[in-house]
């Protein structure tokens, strides 16, 4: 049978090309990397990245909180990179993520929520990510999941996926992987028709991605027919990689 696979178009976007943001928030500061077009940053070619919507790397200094904000119809996930983070919304304080963990929120019909850094001695980093969802007007739910190191050595750990039962589900086509890729290990994830990934090197080292290298807060779109990724650390790297299709409407009232 032939080689069906094919060459994925990459682009990479350097460190120094994704907007930076800070500011004092309640109790204390905020410094932002956004990926995506939020609040007062406006970039057209980075609006979205088919169900993508937001791709925000957040640290918080301690004790510092995002107060209660409303969204809709959106699919928040929330990862960890560093720190204890704490969600709160109009019901009450909810459960803290670790460097690591997960959480995954359907706001749906409505939700008033805040991100805490729910210690008053150390920064905390955390990703979010906002996807279109697939259905809108849904009671809210709130769900997470508890990570460690070696669970996601050297492999794609599914974390949000509607295809891997291990994983917390999602109102979205879409996949939310994380890796601790270990140097000189590698790692191959296919893409199917239609779909595409987007890449970010949270630390650590650079990666090289079919051939194209990515230094630490580095970030690529990929986008594939039938393709494959290839990925190998030079030192030792956390990372996420989520999967999208690349053609979808845009549902989201927020």
């Amino acid at each position: 049978m032939a080689d069906t696979t094919s060459k994925a178009t990459i682009l990479v976007r350097p460190p120094d090309s994704i907007y930076e943001a800070g500011g004092r928030i309640e109790n204390g500061t905020f410094q932002g990397r956004w990926h995506f077009s939020f609040d007062q940053y406006t970039e057209r070619d980075y609006s979205h990245f088919g169900s993508l919507r937001v791709f925000n790397d957040d640290t918080l200094s301690p004790g510092a909180r995002w107060p209660l904000h409303h969204h809709r119809n959106i699919e928040v996930v929330t990862y960890c990179a560093g720190g204890v983070f704490r969600h709160a919304d109009e019901r009450g304080p909810g459960g803290i993520l670790k460097k690591g963990w997960v959480q995954h929120t359907t706001v749906g019909c409505g939700i008033s929520h805040a991100e805490i850094n729910d210690s008053n001695d150390a920064p905390m980093r955390f990703i979010q990510m906002w996807f279109l969802p697939s259905e809108t007007d849904l009671e809210p739910s709130v769900e997470q999941k508890q990570v460690r190191r070696e669970e996601r050595t050297n492999l794609l750990l599914p974390l949000v996926s509607n295809d891997h039962s291990d994983a917390l589900p999602i109102v979205s086509d879409a996949k939310v992987f994380a890796s601790y890729l270990e140097s000189g290990r590698k790692l191959v994830h296919h893409l199917g028709t239609g779909r595409g990934a987007y890449l970010y090197i949270l630390e650590g080292g650079p990666v090289r991605l079919n051939g194209e290298s990515l230094p630490e807060l580095a970030a690529a779109k990929i986008i594939g027919g039938e393709s494959e990724m290839d990925l190998v650390a030079r030192e030792n790297t956390e990372l996420l990689l989520v999967e999208v299709p690349l053609a979808v409407s845009n549902r989201m009232g927020i």
